[in-house]
């Protein structure tokens, strides 16, 4: 299992349009501390499925973006699809 497998598990229970979290209530979710790296923008970067960065693959694959937002908070987004449907609206 990888570190953040836990975070895109509990991402896609989720059925808001947006999420907020803390880095407290991530690190509860993955049962680990974040890296002292999580503190800047680029770490929580939405990069495509080529990314080298395995934090992003577990919000991206839950269908989700993720933006820091203040101190240690990250607001993670339902992406968008190609029709530009929300992907929990796709198909309604």
């Amino acid at each position: 299992m990888a570190k953040y497998d836990p975070l895109s598990r509990y991402l896609r229970r989720r059925t808001e349009a947006a999420w907020m979290m803390t880095f407290r209530d991530i690190e509860r979710v993955i049962n680990a501390l974040l890296p002292g790296s999580a503190v800047v923008p680029q770490w929580w970067a939405n990069e495509d499925e080529d990314s080298r960065h395995v934090q992003c693959h577990a919000w991206r694959e839950a269908g989700y973006d993720a933006f820091l937002i203040g101190p240690e908070q990250v607001a993670f987004r339902r992406r968008q699809d190609t029709a530009g449907n929300s992907r929990d609206q796709a198909g309604e």
